[in-house]
């Protein structure tokens, strides 16, 4: 195969009257949702979109995976866009990306043609979805005809840690390459039914999205408003009986922080996967009070590499330390996972940390229009003198424990010099976090003051935690400033926004 439309089509033939994506407002069957992507992807096909990317300015919804589907049909790849974020972030990352079509749904159909009209064709998808149009058979076998699994899937835009937008290019080779090897090793099925977190400009919803192709599992869209609201999130995952959740660790802080097992227990949940930061051992524990017997594992993988490159599968019997860090664990099948030193050899010695490197088929094509970064970062394999080997180099610093397995330690911007000792922030923030009242930390670090600072959330006196971290790391890794907050920031990702800590500091506030 191709493409990942063969894995929709043979599961919209198998069971074409089965639902196969629901949002609040309605349903799709797989079958309805072939008939309708082929009907977008045959007036795609008129606008001329192949190899081309089509932006969507609209939240996540039945009617946007049509369009998603539409526009693969028509041999286009798609790009979701963040409508939070600046418009100046915006009209940067529309200027890169160029798209021949610009979807909107109706609630959002102003805005598009204000921002990106006349310059752009900002069409109003739902619109376009009600007036049914219809497949052209010759038209789309025709395009089928000369698609490569080289093509383009999808790009999503991330900042990392410089702030600066970068489009992910990620082919359908990859994607059919990593979701049956995912689904076969956590055993999802299509009697399951996935509860969708993540936003469609994030990574994580592609796990959903094509385990929901491939296997035939429901896909049930969670609305972005709900993780702000315990009882409706609650209610909705009970309600529509969700097995799994692929899930950021942000959103399962959410549940547990905000006490969302108190008011109800989704007790259908039987596979929870987290992915994006280090997962508080403390909201942990909350997780698998109320859901003892699901499976939970851990994810690690960065959006340049299909997702995630390894997992560890927590075991149900261990009570994991407070101040203790989740392995990342070990590579999913087909894909490569290494350390390199600064001096670019190997390091496999226990404890030894090096960057974390990643080599297969689950390597992006690069970043849209964006050729010097590109080649910083997709290289060739230093370790291999014989053959054209391309590897990502993550940024991130890694090590491995006792039985094999890689630790996540921090990016290699959060590894500082300070009073001529090496420290990784994660580890303080890891410490501060085992610490009782303490929900969520981050530590950043002020260069030109030598300063470190931590922000906490929950009701603990800046003394008392001070107090308690003494007895926890050495003086040298004792914050120098305390800042209590009522809520961490999150960017686009989900993950703890840092530049807006950094922003929050620096304001003295």
């Amino acid at each position: 195969m191709n493409t990942i439309l063969d894995w929709l089509e043979h599961t919209a033939a198998a069971d074409p009257n089965k639902v196969a994506f629901e949002d609040p407002k309605g349903s799709i069957t797989w079958g309805a949702l072939r008939e309708q992507a082929e009907g977008i992807g045959t007036a795609l096909a008129g606008i001329g979109v192949a190899n081309r990317p089509v932006a969507f300015f609209m939240e996540k919804s039945v009617a946007a995976v049509i369009g998603m589907m539409g526009t693969v049909y028509a041999r286009g790849f798609y790009s979701f866009l963040d409508l939070r974020q600046p418009k100046t972030r915006m009209q940067t990352v529309i200027t890169k990306l160029d798209p021949a079509v610009i979807f909107a749904d109706h609630g959002n159909l102003e805005t598009a043609r204000e921002l990106f009209a006349p310059q752009y064709l900002v069409i109003d998808l739902e619109e376009l979805e009600e007036q049914n149009p219809k497949a052209d058979p010759a038209v789309l076998s025709q395009i089928r005809s000369t698609c490569l699994d080289t093509d383009p899937l999808y790009v999503n835009f991330t900042s990392g840690s410089t702030g600066i937008p970068k489009g992910v290019v990620v082919c359908h080779r990859s994607v059919i390459d990593f979701i049956p090897i995912f689904d076969k090793t956590f055993g999802i099925t299509g009697d399951d039914v996935m509860g969708n977190q993540a936003p469609f400009d994030f990574d994580v919803s592609v796990k959903d999205i094509y385990s929901g192709l491939y296997t035939g599992a429901k896909v049930v869209l969670i609305p972005r408003n709900y993780f702000v609201n315990p009882t409706a999130l609650m209610d909705y995952l009970a309600d529509h009986e969700i097995t799994t959740l692929v899930w950021a660790v942000s959103a399962m802080c959410f549940v547990s922080i905000m006490n969302g097992f108190s008011y109800r227990v989704p007790e259908q949940v039987n596979k929870v996967l987290f992915s994006g930061e280090v997962m508080p051992v403390k909201q942990l524990n909350i997780w698998k009070k109320y859901l003892p017997d699901a499976a939970y594992v851990n994810l690690y993988g960065p959006t340049e590499i299909t997702c995630n490159c390894t997992y560890f599968v927590l075991d149900p019997a261990k009570t994991y330390a407070l101040d203790e860090v989740i392995p990342a664990g070990k590579p999913f099948p087909n894909e490569k996972v290494f350390l390199l030193d600064e001096q670019d050899q190997e390091v496999t010695k226990e404890g030894e940390v090096g960057e974390i490197c990643v080599g297969g088929t689950c390597i992006a094509a690069g970043y849209y229009r964006e050729r010097e970064k590109t080649e910083a970062v997709f290289v060739q394999n230093p370790l291999n003198q014989a053959w054209q080997e391309k590897i990502y180099r993550t940024g991130d610093l890694g090590k491995y424990d006792g039985a094999g397995n890689l630790i996540y330690v921090s990016r290699k911007d959060f590894q500082i010099k300070h009073l001529g000792h090496r420290i990784e922030l994660g580890e303080i923030e890891t410490d501060a976090m085992a610490c009782d009242g303490v929900t969520r930390a981050c530590c950043l670090y002020d260069s030109e003051k030598k300063k470190l600072i931590l922000f906490y959330t929950e009701d603990r006196e800046k003394k008392d935690l001070e107090k308690d971290l003494r007895t926890r790391v050495p003086d040298f890794m004792v914050p120098n400033r305390t800042i209590p907050i009522d809520r961490m920031p999150l960017n686009k990702n989900g993950k703890i926004d840092r530049h807006a800590l950094m922003d929050l500091y620096h304001s003295g506030k």
